[in-house]
């Protein structure tokens, strides 16, 4: 039987698309966050779908976990252009420590939709790999979010 959602009658509703998808992620976070923890790759590509995919720019994010893998926060680091967003190592370690996460799992869109991943995808997953090994963060998987996500760790990437 689906879950009944009880809204009180101060909240209001979101008015643009945008707005909708942001609330549907922040639902899904919040279930995941109290009763799960985002070890499933389809979860994990739906709730970063409902954040990153209408963004018009290309969006570099880290979600934050802790030993059970819920999450701790969900953090948009980098912006870029409609085909690139620079993303720098000591940054994201910086953001990991701040929370004392135990693991991350990489995001960012492909605002064409496309969500091959590309020679530099794959470069700066390694690079990130690397950096957060030497302090402890596990790396679960890199999503590449477009019209059908791409998570590294099913393709074997990671």
């Amino acid at each position: 039987m689906p879950e009944k959602l009880l809204v009180p009658h101060h909240i209001t509703w979101p008015k643009t698309t945008s707005e909708i998808l942001a609330t549907a992620a922040n639902i899904i976070a919040e279930k995941f966050v109290h009763n799960d923890a985002f070890t499933n790759p389809e979860a994990t590509k739906q709730f970063l779908t409902y954040k990153m995919a209408n963004y018009e720019r290309e969006v570099f994010a880290v979600m934050m976990l802790d030993n059970q893998h819920r999450l701790i926060e969900f953090n948009e680091l980098f912006f870029g252009t409609v085909d690139a967003a620079s993303v720098y190592p000591r940054e994201v370690v910086k953001a990991v420590l701040a929370v004392n996460a135990a693991a991350v799992i990489l995001a960012h869109n492909h605002p064409s939709g496309e969500a091959e991943p590309s020679q530099a995808d794959k470069l700066i997953t390694k690079r990130l790999t690397d950096a957060l090994a030497l302090i402890d963060v596990r790396v679960l998987d890199h999503i590449v979010v477009g019209k059908t996500p791409v998570s590294f760790t099913e393709r074997g990437l990671l």
